[in-house]
């Protein structure tokens, strides 16, 4: 008895397109996290340079650089530490280069916090992602680095 072979029929071209697909998928996201990452980097140095301004001014004050600092602790004067972050922002641009931008100021005790949330315009769109996600950098700067 033989056996009657069969032909062995059907397309490669499904297989070809879905692992196509998964390949234009793994790039998409690849390429919206690498965005993602840088925008929080420059984020990240805002943060930390806007913080380190604030507690700067906010600690000394417009009048310390003419007529000297006082004696004792310094204390962080939150109306003063908001304006020398706000300062510094606008000086650095923040605005033009991540519209949206919102900054945070508190100062807990010797420390002052700013935190900045930006929206990310990332250059490819995941169905299902976020239309405008949302990065967060959050910088620190203290008084008196000997109270940590």
């Amino acid at each position: 008895m033989s056996r009657a072979t069969t032909p062995e029929r059907g397309s490669s071209t499904p297989l070809v397109l879905a692992f196509a697909a998964i390949v234009l998928l793994l790039v998409a996201v690849v390429v919206d996290a690498s965005a993602a990452y840088l925008a929080r980097q420059r984020l990240d140095a805002l943060a930390d340079g806007a913080a380190l301004q604030g507690a700067d001014l906010g600690a000394q004050g417009a009048d310390a650089y003419g007529g000297g600092l006082a004696t004792g602790d310094l204390a962080i004067s939150r109306a003063e530490a908001e304006t020398a972050v706000r300062t510094y922002l606008r000086e650095a641009g923040a605005a033009a280069a991540h519209p949206g931008i919102r900054a945070t100021v508190r100062v807990d005790g010797e420390r002052l916090v700013v935190e900045l949330i930006a929206p990310v315009d990332l250059p490819l769109h995941l169905p299902g992602a976020a239309e405008q996600p949302l990065v967060r950098a959050v910088g620190s700067a203290v008084v008196d680095p000997e109270a940590d």
